[in-house]
């Protein structure tokens, strides 16, 4: 049987994710899932839940929005913007583009969630004050490499 409406099921619960809901994640994942994203690599339901609980002590009005979806045999493969305001702070609206991997379980269970994205792109240059350093440090790079 397909694990399309595993899928499917897990993009919406991304796409309406509260506050007040970030429990109903567990129902998504297996109890020993990995997840791995830039800034955190963990396993089990309580440690993927607390991501997202701290997520929502981070920044303010945060929102996903899945741009595509593939999946092949038990893989699938979303690509995804997250959207959020940085906590009390005024300013733009800022948006992350990236993507995940996902693996399910016979179960239609997902047991392996691994996020792709660029951090310094995608957040730190976009910070005010070390935005423009991201930016400084990553022409001197592209420099380099065009010089070589």
């Amino acid at each position: 049987m397909s694990h399309r409406p595993a899928l499917d099921h897990l993009i919406r619960s991304f796409e309406t994710l509260s506050q007040d809901h970030v429990g109903a994640l567990a129902d998504l994942y297996s109890a020993d899932a990995y997840f791995k994203d830039p800034f955190n690599e963990v396993r089990g339901h309580d440690a993927i839940i607390s991501i997202f609980k701290h997520m929502y002590q981070q920044v303010d009005a945060p929102r996903f929005k899945i741009k595509q979806s593939a999946l092949e045999g038990d893989d699938a493969f979303i690509v995804w913007e997250f959207c959020f305001r940085m906590k009390n702070r005024k300013g733009p609206e800022l948006c992350i583009r990236g993507s995940s991997h996902l693996h399910f379980t016979p179960g239609h269970m997902a047991d392996y969630h691994r996020d792709y994205w660029d951090s310094a792109e995608e957040l730190y240059e976009k910070i005010p004050g070390l935005g423009w350093l991201m930016r400084l440090l990553r022409r001197g790079v592209q420099y380099r490499e065009s010089a070589r």
